[in-house]
């Protein structure tokens, strides 16, 4: 099972991440939406990136990114856009200009949203299910995924926490992404952070 830790904004708990012994395959950046807590503005993020990745992958989290923000996140040291809003046809344009892997999200309320992943498969390299919530960390019925055939990885978000049975998503999902889970009064908390690591490194063992 792989791990995506969502929604850093500061340097002293990105180094505690990409240095950890069972550090998470994705690290996420909140570029585009000031919505959320955790965005992080365009000078502040090109500082934030310098930071060794070490063995991570850095993700750009886009809400229907525009061609102003996509020119001046290029040449940041991005190895995925996470992507919202957008529909097949500008997935493809970003893809196809930017040369990047795509992880698109799938927002989820009932099993008709479930299945608007079929419009995506062949254009992405990872398919997210989440929430509604966006900036709201927000659940839904994770078992609507369970019968889903897909031959693309399978990212699972919304709502997560580190005392849920962790092991139990490895059926329906291939990573798991966790943001507010690793919160305490809306700030990263190393604490969560280890102890959310540390489950991940033992399910795998134990595999």
């Amino acid at each position: 099972m792989k791990s995506k830790i969502c929604g850093i904004k500061d340097e002293v708990t990105l180094k505690y991440i990409t240095s950890h012994p069972g550090p998470p395959e994705f690290i996420g950046f909140i570029v585009n939406y000031p919505k959320s807590k955790r965005f992080v503005e365009h000078d502040k993020l090109k500082k934030l990136l310098k930071v060794d990745k070490k063995n991570s992958k850095y993700v750009a989290v886009l809400v229907k990114p525009n061609e102003d923000i996509l020119e001046k996140i290029k040449d940041l040291p991005f190895d995925y856009y996470q992507i919202y809003d957008c529909n097949p046809d500008e997935i493809r344009s970003i893809k196809d200009k930017y040369k990047k892997k795509i992880i698109i999200a799938i927002t989820v309320n009932d099993q008709s949203d479930v299945l608007k992943y079929q419009e995506y498969k062949e254009l992405v390299d990872i398919v997210l299910f989440d929430s509604k919530g966006y900036e709201k960390s927000l659940s839904f019925d994770h078992q609507l995924l369970k019968n889903i055939k897909l031959d693309k990885e399978i990212m699972l978000a919304g709502n997560i926490q580190i005392e849920d049975k962790l092991e139990n998503y490895k059926e329906i999902a291939d990573t798991i992404d966790i943001s507010g889970g690793l919160e305490t009064s809306g700030l990263k908390d190393i604490s969560k952070i280890n102890i959310f690591l540390d489950k991940i490194v033992q399910i795998n063992d134990e595999t």
